[in-house]
């Protein structure tokens, strides 16, 4: 393969399936639409990727691909403002698009996953632009994969149509190893160093992240790891029951016993319709257990790991029926009280506080205490812009990307215009990123995790951050504590899983 013709405006690599043209874009090279799989439509719709076919002569790369089809929660009027992509869509949807360098060799490479709960969003979204990257040094690669009822779903007519090697109940993760398998394969055209891969992701795209490091086919495509806002202690469904949601969806399709190649007939909109959970699945073939229990007991690609939250992830909370859902699950009490006395004793505010704590903080800070040879860094993200302060106090769920892109604006919610301190906070926390993938460490003056310390360091309004101590420290090792029984259940369901199967584990 051959590499860039740096000299052109219109430069053109050859990558396994043919030659494509990008764009020169300032200080980098731009690849957009790129296939990475064949369509999954027809006979392929929730069947693992297959290679993309050849093409001949030059294909241009100069503008995205569709979006996958997709859907927000009913109480959003426009998905827009909250990550997801507009129309058209398609189910023709697994392209990726890169940011390289111009003249880059043996640059570093950043995988992006992007959130919205795997069921709305795009790589193509401008606020995942990566110029910045590019600029930095580092070839970019943000990508679509499968969403929603396309992306995460499993059926018993699927399952035994479904050759017995081939994983069941999430393409959406397959199409994300499969990107991951492009890279390996193609990336050194771009002048990227294929041995120096960060996998980076948000919110879902963070879930998915730490699935995929107990996942035995993701091992070996990515070489380091940074999860914004993806929990850790979220199950995974077990294979029966994302097919007893399977087959919920097909009845409220009016599909009361369809084949496979029924449910492969109804049209994709009618699909996103169906509201429902969206993530990994337990399928004993790309999950043999629980993400969850292999973290427990040190099954998951032992590689650098940078990890971290923001201090108001409870502004999920505000669409969905979200806080009215985890409201019945946490009960504010005296206890509660005690714990976050900055509330005041408001029990909506210990339900949000509660939220961040058990969803987010607690399980990130125990992913980062995993024994481990690699090292792991945790962070907190606490910055409000400026112009919003006098709004609110914390900073929102997904609000770091726009800084960690350097992309503040392109928000979707008509925020206005960045102030010079929100800028220097963006280029502090995106040099940290950029050090990262670099060098596998975020910086000198940043020590990796270690729960006697229980060191932090804080995105506020200090460039680069502050390092702090204990950071939610008491509220944290509660939640942990409760958190235990969990963890012990689904180690013993998994134990229970690998008996009954006659499998090893």
């Amino acid at each position: 393969m051959d590499p860039i013709n740096t000299g052109e405006a219109s430069p053109v690599v050859r990558v396994q399936a043919g030659a494509l043209r990008g764009r020169r874009e300032g200080a980098a090279h731009v690849w957009r639409g790129v296939p990475y799989a064949r369509p999954p439509v027809g006979d392929l719709r929730w069947r693992a990727p297959r290679p993309c076919l050849a093409w001949d002569g030059e294909r241009d790369a100069a503008t995205f691909g569709l979006a996958p089809p997709q859907a927000g929660p009913s109480d959003v009027a426009d998905i827009v403002s909250i990550g997801g992509a507009p129309e058209p869509t398609s189910e023709d949807c697994l392209t990726l698009n890169l940011w390289a360098p111009i003249a880059a060799r043996g640059a570093p490479v950043m995988v992006w996953l992007h959130g919205g709960s795997n069921r709305m969003g795009a790589g193509s979204l401008p606020f995942y632009d990566g110029a910045a990257f590019a600029r930095d040094g580092v070839v970019l690669v943000t990508a679509n994969y499968r969403l929603g009822q396309l992306g995460f779903f499993a059926h018993p007519a699927l399952t035994a149509a479904t050759p017995a090697d081939e994983p069941l109940g999430a393409p959406g993760l397959l199409d994300q190893i499969a990107v991951l398998e492009w890279v390996r394969d193609n990336i050194a055209v771009f002048g990227g160093d294929p041995a120096n891969v960060t996998l980076f992701g948000e919110s879902a795209g963070g879930i998915d992240i730490l699935a995929l490091m107990t996942a035995g086919r993701a091992r070996g495509l990515f070489h380091k790891a940074i999860v914004q806002s993806g929990g850790g202690w979220l199950p995974a469904a077990p294979l029966k029951a994302a097919e007893a949601k399977g087959l919920a969806t097909a009845t409220a399709l009016g599909l009361t016993d369809p084949d496979a190649a029924a449910l492969r007939a109804v049209p994709a909109g009618q699909l996103t319709a169906i509201e429902s959970g969206f993530g990994p699945v337990i399928d004993g073939r790309l999950l043999t257990r629980d993400p969850i229990s292999s973290w427990a007991r040190g099954d998951f690609a032992d590689v650098p790991l940078m990890i971290g939250v923001n201090s108001g992830e409870d502004s999920l909370l505000n669409y969905g029926g979200g806080l009215q859902r985890f409201g019945r699950m946490i009960r504010p009490n005296a206890a509660l009280a005690r714990l976050y006395p900055e509330a005041k004793g408001d029990e909506e505010q210990l339900i949000r506080l509660g939220f961040r704590d058990f969803g987010f903080a607690g399980p990130a800070r125990w992913i980062a205490s995993r024994p481990r040879r690699s090292r792991a860094w945790l962070y907190a993200f606490d910055y409000v812009e400026d112009a919003k302060r006098d709004q609110k106090s914390r900073a929102d769920h997904a609000a770091e990307i726009f800084h960690v892109f350097e992309t503040l604006d392109h928000r979707p919610d008509g925020s206005p215009p960045a102030s010079d301190t929100d800028r220097a906070v963006s280029a502090g926390m995106h040099a940290r990123w950029i050090a990262f993938a670099r060098d596998g460490v975020p910086g000198a003056d940043w020590p990796a995790y270690d729960s006697r310390t229980d060191d932090w360091m804080v995105f506020d309004h200090t460039p680069g951050g502050v390092l702090r101590r204990g950071w939610w420290q008491r509220a944290l090792d509660h939640h942990e504590r409760k958190a235990k029984l969990l963890i012990l259940l689904l180690r013993t369901r998994d134990r229970l899983r690998t008996l009954f199967s006659g499998t090893r584990g």
